[in-house]
């Protein structure tokens, strides 16, 4: 199915999502209405989509002759898979951050390191733990990768994904968070590519046919 990206600078998110008329996908501290991406704006049907697991209903209910990413009586599961991981997925923040803030447009960035210094109260310099705190912030986001390696081999210890050998959208949510790590931690990716034997970087491998954006 033809489609076109639209890349947007972090302050103009919200300008443009009201524009074509996607809801907010939660509240800001303040209590204002939060605007996030991925958006999509479905020409064929006129629908407009916030929220990657919404997304993702979306496109398997519209789209049968499509590969299904949410297999039908899943959806709870998959949110409570999102939700189980958050605490996870904050322990990547200190150190991707950072970094992740160097890639950014100008404009991006400024927002960027704005809006981050505000919601943890430092600079992002010194966001990254450091020494002994760094030791033990580190085994602690190894440990919960662990935990999601368990969650794979339950079904059989060659398991390549959640589901077993068939792919659905908890794997590709926690490899968006994989491949992050591997763009803006190199350093840190040559061990997490060793962890579990090697289960994250063949999470990758495995995907990269779905990496290339148009």
């Amino acid at each position: 199915m033809p489609y076109k990206t639209v890349w947007v600078e972090y302050p103009d998110i919200e300008a443009r999502c009201k524009e074509i008329g996607a809801a907010p996908t939660s509240n800001k501290a303040d209590g204002q209405p939060l605007y996030t991406l991925p958006v999509i704006h479905d020409l064929s049907t006129g629908a407009v989509i916030s929220d990657s697991s919404k997304i993702v209903a979306y496109l398997d209910k519209t789209y049968l002759d499509k590969p299904v990413l949410m297999p039908a009586g899943t959806a709870g599961l998959h949110r409570a898979f999102e939700n189980a991981l958050q605490g996870l997925i904050t322990l990547i923040y200190p150190y991707a951050l950072p970094t992740s803030h160097k890639k950014l447009n100008p404009p991006s960035a400024e927002y960027f390191r704005r809006t981050c210094e505000k919601a943890w109260g430092t600079t992002l310099e010194n966001l990254t733990p450091r020494g002994e705190e760094d030791v033990a912030h580190w085994k602690k986001l190894k440990d919960g990768f662990g935990k999601v390696d368990e969650w794979i081999r339950v079904n059989g210890e060659d398991n390549s994904f959640l589901m077993g050998e068939t792919l659905c959208y908890a794997d590709m949510w926690i490899a968006a968070y994989v491949l992050w790590m591997k763009l803006v931690l190199p350093n840190k990716w040559e061990e997490v590519k060793s962890w579990h034997q090697g289960r994250w970087e063949k999470l990758l491998k495995s995907l990269e046919q779905y990496e290339t954006v148009l």
